[in-house]
């Protein structure tokens, strides 16, 4: 009697299988966990295409298909189940073009994937495969995208005709995924012939920039920048575009020769939106023997940025004397909306030679945390309003210091998780005064004998020798 032959499975198939844990429901706080045994397994397979083309590849469909079963089990609020997804199309991808297999068959699998994407698997995956496509394969998926692109209906446009929402979606949707294969093979006539039939935008001409630039033609690529910047400024949005735009123009300029008028740029800039980052830029370009004419130039005009940024910039440029002016003319409201980090890096840069500022901006973060009522942020409140204490005595307002601890208890004297915390501040036995976890271990435990004593027959009943001292 013939007995059925057995399929013999591949041994990495057996890990994927166990990996993905198939009846067991992932939750979102277990996930990455998850994730990171199923990245364990896939390096195993990657190793493959090198020497193994064709297994990795039978590899690589089994943990996709796997994939795409678990997904019902898997809380994925965080992403990374989606993102090792993603990794795992890119793999075969590269299996695949190992292994030798027909470019025009791997981009018809890659769009059959695309198009039935319950989970959002190959949202912009697109992306992803620009990066691992032969030039063959980047062919062979740009041709395919095009035809379903020209396939897609045009928008309506006679008048009172219903536009058709869902054509108009996939021929968007075509025509973003051809702008990054277009970009991905660096074909600019191509590109542009596309944006100027569905529209030009300011990603458009900082997409066509970039590819001339890498084409070393910094003229052309000027003209393309000066064109994104005005679609830019037209937008009612503003977009990351138009800021790489305005932040390429002047290194062009600078390309052409044209170093004067990239100062001039880059000077307009920092006084539009006066920041730490914009002032770097305009250094910059300052030549080495007018720095300090420039650097006075430009922290007299970023008086009319936002109280924060101003902030920032003079605690870069270590204006410790312009930054107490700042801090003395704004008002409690204005320093209570600075953020955390720059009010508290100002207040330690003031304490020592400026405390009355300083003592308003310790405030300012303590009355935020309190007045958001974020319990679990309440010992660094504490920290705060004891800083402050010692600065308000440091300068002699003694009097400032009375008035914030009255409001305190009149505001917020309903805050039991807080206000005994705050009354031991007030009496001066703060955080600071209070030892932590581990001094209190190390003080009980690693004492010099003569300051911690065994307690000795005569002790009380039930004492006993700590285990870090000698019995007696």
């Amino acid at each position: 009697m013939s007995r059925k032959a057995r399929r013999v499975v591949d041994p990495l198939e057996r890990e994927i299988g166990a990996a993905l844990e198939p009846g067991h429901f992932v939750y979102d706080r277990a996930c990455h966990s998850f994730v990171r045994g199923l990245e364990a397994v896939e390096r195993d397979v990657s190793e493959l295409i090198r020497t193994a083309p064709d297994r990795a590849v039978g590899l690589y469909e089994a943990f996709l298909a796997g994939c795409f079963e678990k997904a019902g089990e898997v809380d994925d609020s965080s992403g990374s189940f989606g993102m090792f997804v993603q990794d795992l199309f890119c793999g075969w991808t590269k299996a695949r073009q190992a292994a030798g297999a027909d470019p025009a068959d791997t981009a018809t699998r890659l769009l059959a994937w695309m198009d039935d994407d319950p989970f959002g698997f190959c949202y912009r995956l697109e992306k992803d495969l620009a990066k691992v496509l032969d030039k063959g394969g980047l062919a062979a998926l740009t041709e395919q995208v095009w035809d379903r692109f020209e396939a897609a209906p045009e928008p309506a446009s006679a008048a009172g005709e219903q536009p058709d929402t869902s054509s108009d979606y996939r021929r968007r949707r075509w025509s973003g995924i051809l702008r990054t294969l277009y970009l991905a093979q660096k074909d600019i006539d191509s590109y542009v012939r596309l944006a100027e039939e569905t529209g030009l935008t300011a990603d458009d001409c900082h997409a066509a920039a970039t590819m001339l630039v890498a084409r070393r033609d910094p003229g052309e690529a000027l003209s393309w920048v000066e064109r994104g910047i005005e679609l830019a400024t037209k937008s009612p949005h503003e977009s990351s575009a138009g800021y790489e735009l305005r932040q390429l123009k002047p290194r062009l300029l600078e390309k052409l020769g044209r170093r004067n008028e990239a100062l001039q740029t880059v000077w307009a800039e920092f006084r539009e939106h006066p920041s730490r980052y914009s002032y770097d830029d305009l250094m910059r370009f300052v030549p080495n023997g007018e720095r300090s004419v420039w650097h006075h130039k430009a922290i007299d005009a970023a008086t009319g940025a936002g109280l924060g940024s101003h902030m920032e910039l003079l605690l870069h440029t270590k204006e410790t004397d312009r930054l107490d002016e700042l801090v003395r003319r704004s008002t409690d409201d204005s320093l209570d909306a600075v953020s955390p980090f720059v009010a508290e890096e100002a207040a330690k840069k003031l304490e020592r030679i400026h405390p009355a500022e300083a003592s308003r901006l310790w405030r300012a973060l303590g009355v935020r945390i309190v007045g958001e009522k974020k319990s679990k942020s309440y010992p660094g409140a504490l920290r705060y309003f004891e800083r402050a204490k010692r600065c308000y005595e440091k300068a002699g307002l003694v009097d400032e210091w009375d008035r914030l601890v009255a409001e305190i208890r009149r505001e917020h004297h309903r805050k039991t998780a807080f206000i005994p915390g705050f009354e031991g501040v007030v009496r001066g036995s703060g955080p600071s005064k209070t030892p932590t976890f581990l001094e209190r271990a190390k003080a009980r435990c690693h004492a010099p004998r003569g300051r911690m004593r065994c307690p000795g027959p005569g002790a009380e009943s039930g004492s006993r020798c700590p285990p870090c001292l000698p019995r007696c």
